[in-house]
């Protein structure tokens, strides 16, 4: 029989889809069981206007064999089949689906939605297929037909005999190369994978028949061999469910069937929206944080269904960088996928349901931060620092991030919300103050704190990197700015004795400049300390990079040298400050021992490293002679 061939533009596309468009060769089983899924459909909707046919869901399923010896792979359906006029329209020209005719001309709106909308699926069978068979008997019709080919050289159409209506497709399953192995795909166990994958949720039955052992009665290592057909997908998905049918334990068993994580989840979100967009949705927050979660490789994203059928195990647009954390899935009909379902369009329908899941997981994370505190503190602990990193990277979102940060306080010894803080602050306080170090341990040792508690202000803590970075591209929170009990002006207003520590300033200025003079390079100013009560000296910084920050920017493997202004603040108040006079007056080598001493020890207590050891502890030796 004379082989049709395939229209050049279509042999090229085949060509190309074969060896390219597909990114896994094991995707041609889900491509064939979802047009065999539409096959069945496609009945149904015939049931509905044709009187002559009953629609008995249980006689409608799809079957597949594999045949190790003959090196065969056979999907079968029981619905509607195909003439001959269809198997040439729908098989002989790529790219033409019959699912998408079928759909338009049917303007279906039910819940039996057509899958098949794509149009070359069929065709993905050729990459792992020498010869691909299409036996089909359409509903109606007293005869079959055979549509064979072996991918390049076109294809035959020849009757044939078919006795029940419906599709079988054959595959001739290629031989083994070096590079590649075909036997997986005649394996019952991998077959069994592929389809609790991809078509868990097909809502027909997916049918095999598999090899079962049993232990001979009286003996302990004698097996007898069985075949058993099983129904391998579990047609209807936790997500169409009710959820007033689900409990914890459902949504928690279905987290460790999709292999989201081996904890427990904190929360889940069961979404279903039927509006400008349909989809379903199921979310879930963590306990824990994955082993990987801040390397390069772990990846964002939610698994993406189209009608029940997997299209993609990692969609990173469905979720924002903050957000990175969530685990789950979504489903939906109304999404554009464009020649396979591996390649999504980024349309508007994908950015609506973005925009959505976004919105649900912070109303989430609020009702935990509300209603389950201690729940979302452990949230907070592993995934904090992702929101603070949203703050900075995400200047759109910050606004809505704010309200789920959290930062240890001084007053109350565990871990505030913004929104607490302001709510207690007194009325002269101008600012939300913040102290950033390594520890909680360092950060109350700080001499800087000393004025700002002693007037009874609440400082927050801040010990991750992040922390700084984010507040100062938060700027402010309900009109109160941040500042820092290291910077420059406090914003505390003066009292008398700091009126006479203007005076004496002026003093001394002499001092202060000659001290200044010493430092040259290593501070910017020398001055009186307005904070300091009890300690004799600390550093405080003027612009926008703070001391940690400049620890962090520092540690960069590309850093650019980037240091911050630093200001040492002599408290007059101390003992040391009548030695630094003293050596002023009448010795002068004196006065730069102590300088470099105190400027040392400034260092120190902010945990810089000193730039000459050495010569630190020859000063030390120096004042003990």
């Amino acid at each position: 029989m004379a082989k049709k061939q395939f229209k050049a533009e279509s042999k090229r596309l085949l060509e190309m889809m074969i060896n390219s468009i597909y990114t896994q060769k094991e995707i041609f089983l889900r491509e064939l069981i979802s047009n065999a899924s539409d096959a069945i459909d496609k009945m149904y909707y015939k049931a509905l206007t044709d009187e002559t046919i009953t629609f008995n869901q249980d006689d409608y399923y799809i079957k597949v064999v594999a045949d190790k010896e003959k090196r065969t792979l056979t999907i079968s359906d029981t619905g509607i089949g195909m003439t001959k006029d269809d198997l040439k329209t729908n098989l002989g020209t790529i790219a033409k689906s019959g699912s998408l005719t079928f759909k338009n001309e049917n303007e279906i709106k039910d819940g039996h939605d057509i899958i098949g909308q794509f149009g070359v699926g069929f065709y993905s069978a050729f990459m792992v297929a020498d010869v691909v068979t299409v036996t089909s008997k359409a509903v109606g019709s007293d005869k079959a037909y055979k549509w064979e080919s072996d991918g390049a050289d076109g294809y035959t159409i020849e009757e044939t005999t078919k006795d029940s209506v419906g599709t079988e497709i054959t595959i001739k399953v290629k031989e083994n190369t070096e590079d590649e192995s075909y036997d997986e795909f005649l394996e019952d166990y991998r077959l069994k994978a592929i389809i609790k994958k991809y078509s868990d949720f097909i809502r027909y039955p997916i049918k095999m028949d598999v090899t079962q052992k049993n232990r001979k009665e009286g003996t302990e290592d004698e097996w007898d061999e069985y075949t058993e057909e099983q129904t391998i997908n579990s047609m209807v998905p936790i997500w169409r469910k009710n959820k007033n049918e689900l409990t914890t334990e459902d949504y928690e068993n279905f987290y460790q069937e999709k292999h989201y994580g081996f904890d427990k989840p904190l929360k889940h979100i069961h979404i279903s929206v039927d509006g400008a967009v349909r989809y379903n949705a199921i979310l879930y927050i963590p306990e824990n944080i994955p082993f990987d979660y801040y390397s390069k490789e772990f990846e964002k994203g939610l698994e993406l269904y189209s009608n029940g059928v997997l299209i993609m195990d990692k969609c990173a647009d469905l979720l924002p960088d903050h957000f990175s954390f969530v685990k789950g899935m979504v489903d939906s009909e109304d999404l554009s996928l464009n020649i396979s379902r591996e390649i999504l369009q980024h349309d508007r329908q994908l950015k609506l349901i973005a925009k959505n899941i976004k919105s649900k997981i912070k109303s989430q994370l609020q009702s935990l931060l509300k209603e389950e505190r201690e729940k979302y503190e452990q949230f907070y602990k592993s995934f904090g620092r992702q929101l603070k990193y949203g703050v900075y990277t995400d200047f759109s979102s910050k606004d809505a991030l704010q309200d789920l940060l959290m930062f240890y306080s001084s007053k109350e010894k565990k871990m505030v919300t913004l929104e607490e803080y302001v709510s207690r602050m007194p009325e002269d306080q101008k600012y939300i103050y913040y102290a950033a170090g390594e520890t909680h341990e360092r950060i109350e040792k700080l001499p800087q704190l000393e004025l700002v508690t002693d007037k009874g202000y609440e400082v927050l803590y801040f010990t991750e990197d992040i922390d700084e970075f984010a507040i100062r591209m938060l700027s402010s929170y309900k009109e109160k700015e941040f500042k820092s009990v290291s910077s420059g002006d406090l914003g505390i207003e003066e009292d008398e004795n700091q009126e006479t520590t203007k005076s004496e300033e002026n003093e001394h200025k002499e001092l202060f400049d000659s001290m200044k003079e010493i430092l040259s390079g290593k501070v910017t100013d020398v001055r009186v300390s307005k904070r300091l009560k009890t300690h004799p000296v600390c550093l405080a910084t003027e612009g926008e990079v703070s001391i940690e920050m400049e620890k962090i920017l520092q540690a960069m493997p590309d850093n650019q040298n980037i240091k911050a202004s630093k200001v040492l603040e002599i408290n007059m108040n101390h003992e040391v400050f009548q030695s630094l006079k003293r050596a002023f007056e009448t010795d002068k080598e004196k006065l730069n021992l102590y300088t470099n001493l105190l400027y040392n020890q400034a260092l120190l207590i902010e945990g810089l490293p000193i730039t000459d050891p050495v010569e630190f502890t020859n000063d030390v030796c120096k004042i003990m002679i």
